[in-house]
This record gives C-alpha cells, structure tokens and sequence, in this order.
C-alpha cells in the first residue's frame, strides 16, 4: 500500500493541474464582467453629475432671474410717480409709471383687488393668470409664474398695489436663458416645469416621466428644475463601481497566477514529479465528449398553439352592448365569455401592432371568473404577437403602474369594478392613453369585420409579481408625520390584498374589513359610492375608536371616507382637500373635476390659488382631459381621483388613501376637524332611476326642451342647471340603464325648489318614468 501512496498524489496533481485552465477562463470571464460593470457604474456616476452640476446651475440661475424681475417690480411700485398714482386712484396712471423706461415689460396693468372682472369671465381673463394675481393678493408680495398671453407663454409678474393688484409679462427668455446654456449629458433630461406644463426641456425625452425623483423648486413660484437619468448600470453581485473594479483586478491577478500553474511555470509542490505520459485518466473535455452535459427540454407545441389557427376562424357572437363608453363590461355566461375575451384580446393586440407597440401588462380582479377570461384576453393578446406580462391578481391601479414600472405603456386590467359578482370587463390603456369612446367601438368594429392581426408566431408570456414595486414607490414618497388609527373596508374585493400593507407601511395602524378576496362579495356591495355600503365601516371605525374609516370598490381605483363620528365625506369634499394641498407646491395648477361635484369646487380652487375646470363624467375622460390640458389634479364625484403630481395621472384609490393620511397626519387638528372645516352645502348623494329605454335619449330631450330661469346651464354631460343658491344635475349613465341626478342648495327650501323644477320637466319628456327623489 505504501506504494501506491505517490501514485494517488501523482494523480491528484495531474487532475487538478487538467483543471486549473477551466478555472483560470471562469476567473477571466468573472473579472471581464466585474470590469466592465464597474466601468459601467463609473460612467454612470460621471453622468449623473454631471446633469446634477447642469440643474443646479440652471437652478441658481433662474433664481437670479426671477429675484431681479420681482425686486425692479417691487421697486418700481414703490416710486413715487406709482404711489401718488395710486393714492389718486388713477389706475391707468400707475401702470403707465410702473412701465415707464421698462423695456421688457408688457401689457401693465393695476386691478382692482376684487378681480371682479376677471372672475366674471374667467377663460377669457385667462386661468393661470387669474391664479397669478391671487397669489400675489393672498401673499402679499410679488410673485412670478408661467402665464399664456394669447397663444404664447410669457412671465408673468404681479404684485400688491395699492388697493389694487399690479400684472404685467415680460418675455419668457429672461426666464429660460441659462437653461438654454446648460451643458446637459446627451443621455439625461432637463426640464423646468411649472404644474404639469412644461415650459422648457432638453434631452432624452423618454425619461420626462421619472423626472420628479430629482426636481428642486424654483424659491416659491410654484416652478421647479426637473431631471431625469437612465436607468443606472446595477453592479454585479451588488457591488459599487470601486469594489466592482477591485474585485476584477484581484480576479484576473488570480486566474493568471492559476494559469502559470497550470503550465508548469509554478509548481504547486516543488517535491512533486510530473505525472506520468501514461496516465489513463480523461481530461474534462474528454469526459464531457464521453458523456454531455443534459440538455434542457426544448418547448413542446401545446395541442393549445396547434389549433390556434383553427379556433381563430370559427364564429363567434359577440354583443355590441358590452364595449361601453369608458371601457368593455357585460355579463359572464350570456355576453361575456372566454371566446369573446380572446377575440377581445386579439383586437388590442391590432391596435398595439398598428402602434409599433410589442409588450402589455394583464391582471385582473379577484372576481371568480377572472382567471379564465384573464387567460383568454392574453390567449388573443399572443395571437396577435404580442409579449404578455401576467401580473396575476391585482387592483386596477396597480396594473395601470406596471404598464409605467415595466415600462410597456400598455395594460389590460380585467375586471368588472364595482359591479356584481357575475360582471367582468376590461379597462384598457394602450400606448398610455386609456380607451374610451369610439376607440372601444372601434374594437368591436375590427372584431365584426374580422380585421384582427394573426402574427406568424406567437407573443411571449412572463409573470410578473410588482405588488411589492407598487408598495414601495409609494412608501418612498409619501409618508405620516404622526400615526392614524384607520379602519379599511375592502368589501371583499381585490384591493384587500394589498391596502393594509399599504398603509402600513406609510405609519398607518390599520384594522382591516372585509380585506378577505372572494369574488362573491358575501359582505356588501364593493361600491363606496352608496352610502348603504359603508354602514359596517362606521360602525367598526366608532367600535375601534379609530380616526378614520377608508373604504374600496371592487378593483381598487375609488375611494370613500368615513370620518370617526361616521359622516361620510363626500369625495367633492375630499378633493377641496387634496387641490389645497397640490396647490401650496403648484400655484396656479389645473384642478380637473366633472359635473356631479359640488358647486362650491370653482371658488375653492380659485381662492387657493388654481386653476378650475369642470368635464365630463367618466375616468377615461377625465384622464384623456388631464393629458390634454396638462392637469395635476381630478378627481370624481364616484370616488376617482387622478394625481399627475408625484404620481402617474391614473385613478387609483389606493395612492389616493395614502396621500390623505399624508394630508390628515401633517395637521394639528384630528382628521375629523380637518374634515370636517371643508366648505359644505346641503347635498344629495347620486340620485339613480333605472329607465326602461335609452337613458342617453331621454337626456337629450331634457336638454332640448329645458328652460330654467335665472340658471346657467351647462351641457357637456347631461344638463347642469346652476342658480346662485344651489344647482341640479341630470345625466345618463354611461355603463348602466339609468339616469343619474344630483341636487346642492344653501339651504332646504332652495333644494327643494330645485329638485320639483327638475321633477317638473322630466315628467314632460319621460312620463313613464316616476322618479322619487
């Protein structure tokens, strides 16, 4: 035995010496790659300082800028020939010496500090610079923002005068000079934003979305310098640029220290003899030659793909009443089914193709047929070559975030809200704009005429779980001062899952209600819009003594309140709260609301600062409305709110309840004082009648035939009639058989006329209908 001893050591170096090459190229492969990840980093972090060096530059620049405009008006104001003009109560005469030898000023003028003028014809004075002039009065001091002077954007300046207000605009150039100057990496993206418009930007435009993470304000304005990188380089193993770079040094001294070995150049033992010529035992190659590694199975074709061809040509009936104004809903079993989702999914799938569009998010609610229409829609989806990421069971909103996270700009939520348990539809978004209107029709219409793209192969499928994403991205902007009690009543729908950690997550102790998904909803109805449906909530909030009761629908986008002592803060309500708040960052913002909100919106908006503007009923609507108008802020009477502001612009209930208690936790005053302080009138809840026939039809002859004395009317939805003490509404639903009415007065006797006024006339054009309300 003691000599076979050197044998077995001659074979166990002669072994190790065959492997240390193999070792030796791993150890190259790993320093290439820990090299060039921390080149990488490195390039990187220059970049970014590079665009942080070119905003703050800008910042400080524009500061200058604007300080210089406010100081020569102040000054100007100041002067004798202005004083004396003022003291007269010569208007025109003060803004002629406040012009005086100012050769970038324009327009000058000197108003009367009630604005009567401007508020009697608000659109034609102009919004924003109606917001300008209120900031300068309730501050009382000059301010500078962003205003249209005809088509074109100026800076605007205001300031106290008198008893009056001083505006003029001066180009915008003095404002945006240096940034015009500012040596931007050709990756980045710079912009100086006021609200959501953007005055000035430079760069990659693709990343204006993710530009907020590093924005700094412009002094108190309202504007800010926006900036955005791409993505940064993620270090292998997590590691930095200078450990990334280390690690490859030390990794490639190391492979070429094993690969002199393995040559014989060092010797691991110098006692050691060289193996013999005659050694049997197989290199690694030879050992793989004489048995491979295993192969992965390749994909087999699913009996599924093989008739894909086929099920594509069959017929199926598909019922034009399911495509709905705002999206597609109908009834599982009778208009709505697999084969229909699958057709549905195909006809998107054309859309996106048409749009150069590849990749589209799908969840869906925790509604008991949503896995089977879910794997239909996506079945259609692939048909039509499109790549597929299924991030199963999820709110709405957050389907409508991964389409931002993942970056596809496209999703499907299947879902059918707040509607029973045998409803399902879709809400869809393609190329960031959500379908509405004749773009659903238009889906239908390609289905009908069979004009649905077949691509050669089939798109690909991914799951994805990006409710932890969601929570975090949250989390990391919004935040509680101070810990609030809050009851969360889910109703049973697919919002439980994911709100209270949530909430917990931003400081908030919650007690959950109903969070247990089942798409029967044995509970109540998720629908936080009627008053019934919140009846549990108020009284968990009181049995727990909490601070407040948070309520979701069925899919997560709508939110309702319950205050402690259980009054139900009406979502118009709520908005008079949020637009406070986003106007103190942006002043002269556009403040979005639709037509069943309360009267007293237009006045609060404008007193704080905004930028009012009443729409349409619907939430693909408002959000088409606030892409167009650059809005930062909407909400709906139903309970959508719509944040542009440190969010996306969708609606989504569930940001909406974080940034609440975000509101709530930063006063002095309990939620319920801080509620309950909010302007208020004597309202109605959404009044609805079921109609046998056309509820659309029945509008327009109202509207037809409709004569309210001493009312404004407004028609963009339906017909709004606004007296000086209190208004009506009657509208058509768009997604049920119903007419939708709501009444707000000063007081009882004049909501009382204004209800039998509206009962009065609609006997006229619908007798059938006997509405009690």
């Amino acid at each position: 035995m003691a000599e076979n001893k050197p044998r077995k050591s001659q074979s166990s170096t002669s072994d190790l010496r065959r492997a240390l090459p193999m070792l030796a190229a791993l150890l190259a492969l790993l320093a290439l790659w820990l090299g060039w990840g921390g080149v990488q980093q490195w390039r990187d972090m220059r970049r970014d300082e590079g665009l942080q060096q070119a905003r703050d530059s800008v910042l400080s620049a524009t500061q200058q800028a604007l300080a210089g405009q406010l100081k020569q008006l102040a000054d100007r104001i100041a002067a004798t020939p202005v004083q004396t003009a003022l003291r007269a109560g010569d208007s025109t005469a003060a803004a002629q010496a406040i012009g005086e030898g100012w050769k970038d000023a324009n327009s000058v003028q000197v108003l009367p500090a009630g604005l009567e003028a401007a508020y009697a014809a608000p659109a034609d004075f102009g919004f924003s610079k109606l917001a300008l002039l209120e900031a300068a009065l309730s501050e009382n001091a000059p301010v500078a923002r962003v205003v249209k002077e005809g088509k074109q954007s100026q800076l605007g300046l205001a300031a106290p005068a008198g008893d009056g207000v001083a505006y003029l605009y001066v180009p915008l150039s003095l404002l945006t000079d240096s940034f015009d100057r500012a040596a931007v990496p050709a990756e980045a993206y710079l912009a100086i934003r006021q609200g959501a418009y953007t005055v000035r930007e430079t760069g990659n435009h693709s990343l204006a979305d993710g530009a907020e993470s590093l924005a700094r304000p412009i002094g108190k304005t309202g504007m800010r310098v926006v900036a955005a990188t791409p993505d940064g380089t993620e270090g292998p193993m997590g590691l930095g640029a200078i450990s990334s770079l280390v690690t490859a040094v030390l990794s490639g001294v190391l492979a070429v220290l094993i690969l002199l070995v393995a040559r014989g150049r060092l010797n691991l033992d110098p006692r050691a003899k060289r193996a013999s010529a005659d050694d049997n035992e197989p290199t690694l190659v030879q050992a793989l030659q004489r048995e491979p590694l295993p192969r992965a199975p390749a994909r087999e074709t699913t009996e599924k793909d093989a008739d894909a061809v086929t099920s594509s040509d069959k017929h199926i009936e598909v019922d034009p009443g399911i495509f709905r104004a705002y999206d597609i809903r109908g009834v599982v079993g009778e208009t709505l089914s697999v084969d229909v989702a699958e057709r549905i999914g195909q006809a998107i799938g054309t859309v996106l193709e048409e749009q150069g569009l590849t990749d589209i998010v799908v969840g869906r609610d925790g509604r008991l047929s949503g896995p089977e229409l879910s794997d239909g829609l996506i079945e259609g989806l692939r048909k039509a070559g499109r790549n597929v990421i299924d991030i199963g069971m999820a709110p709405t909103p957050v389907a409508y975030f991964a389409a931002y996270h993942l970056r596809t700009g496209s999703s499907v939520a299947v879902t059918g809200s707040h509607n029973p348990p045998d409803y399902n539809g879709f809400k869809i978004v393609v190329g960031g704009q959500t379908l509405s209107g004749d773009a659903i029709t238009d889906l239908y219409a390609r289905i009908n005429e069979k004009r649905l793209h077949r691509a050669d192969g089939y798109g690909t499928l991914q799951q994805r779980d990006v409710a932890a994403d969601y929570i975090q991205r949250i989390a990391d902007d919004v935040q509680m001062d101070r810990p609030l009690k809050v009851v969360v009543d889910a109703g049973n729908g697919v919002a439980g899952d994911i709100a209270p950690k949530l909430l917990e997550a931003i400081g908030a102790e919650v007690i959950p209600l109903y969070c247990e998904v089942d798409g029967n909803f044995p509970n109540h109805h998720p629908d936080p819009s009627e008053p019934h449906n919140l009846e549990d909530l108020i009284q968990t909030v009181k049995r727990f003594d909490a601070d407040i009761g948070l309520a979701f629908d069925g899919d997560g986008d709508r939110l309702g309140v319950v205050t402690k002592e259980g009054e139900i803060i009406f979502p118009d309500r709520l908005l008079m709260l949020f637009a406070a708040d986003v106007l103190e960052r942006n002043p002269g913002a556009l403040i979005i609301y639709d037509v069943k909100c309360t009267g007293k919106l237009q006045g609060w908006v404008l007193s704080h600062g905004g930028t009012p503007l009443m729409w349409q009923t619907g939430h693909s609507l408002i959000k088409a409305k606030m892409r167009e108008t650059g809005a930062e802020l909407a909400g709906e009477m139903s309970g959508h709110f719509f944040f542009q502001e440190r969010w996306y612009g969708f609606d989504d209930g569930l940001y909406s309840a974080a940034r609440l208690l975000e509101v709530l936790a930063a006063r002095a005053e309990t939620p319920s004082e801080t509620l309950n302080a909010l302007p208020n009138a004597l309202s109605t809840p959404e009044i609805k009648v079921p109609v046998a026939g056309s509820p659309h039809e029945i509008v327009a002859k109202f509207v037809a035939s409709a004569q309210f004395e001493g009312a404004r009317l407004t028609t963009i939805d339906g017909l709004r009639a606004d007296w000086e003490d209190g208004w009506g509404l009657v509208r058509a639903s768009n997604t049920t058989p119903i007419l939708v009415l709501r009444f707000e007065a000063d007081n009882k006797e004049a909501l009382t006329r204004i209800k039998d006024e509206f009962r009065a006339h609609l006997s006229k054009v619908a007798p059938e209908i006997t509405a009690t309300f």
